[in-house]
């Protein structure tokens, strides 16, 4: 079944929003030389325990960032297949993705049938979830 124009609408302006959220927290976890944090964390290193902390924040900081691009990637993703209107056709089966599953999770390209067999078969592997 293809997607109501409001409900196509409605999905247009979640990732709309999901998109302003992922920016910000992603200009948020830039360090910033205005006030120096990042600077003052890595910059003056007295021991070996600073160093290792400094070190592990900057791989924290690092791994927070790949994730959210990777969030811009889905999102960008879910809006190509908005725009095609393939947003609520399961990868899979071919059969449709409900839309209050859409509006909660429009990154979801599988319906809950076959996410669900996708998870029993898939799920003992390491992935990150968005």
């Amino acid at each position: 079944m293809t997607l109501t124009r409001a409900q196509s609408t409605t999905l247009a302006r979640s990732l709309d929003a999901l998109e302003k959220e992922v920016r910000e927290k992603i200009r948020a976890s830039m360090p910033q030389l205005a006030d120096q944090k990042y600077i003052d964390l890595v910059g003056v290193v007295y021991d070996s325990a600073d160093e290792a902390m400094a070190s592990m924040q900057e791989e924290v900081d690092h791994t927070l960032l790949e994730h959210y691009l990777e969030k811009l990637k889905a999102i960008e993703a879910a809006r190509a297949r908005l725009d095609s209107g393939e947003i609520n056709s399961c990868i899979e089966c071919g059969d449709e993705i409900g839309f209050k599953r859409l509006h909660a999770y429009p990154f979801a390209t599988r319906c809950i049938h076959c996410q669900t067999l996708h998870e029993k078969t898939y799920g003992s592997e390491a992935a990150p979830r968005l």
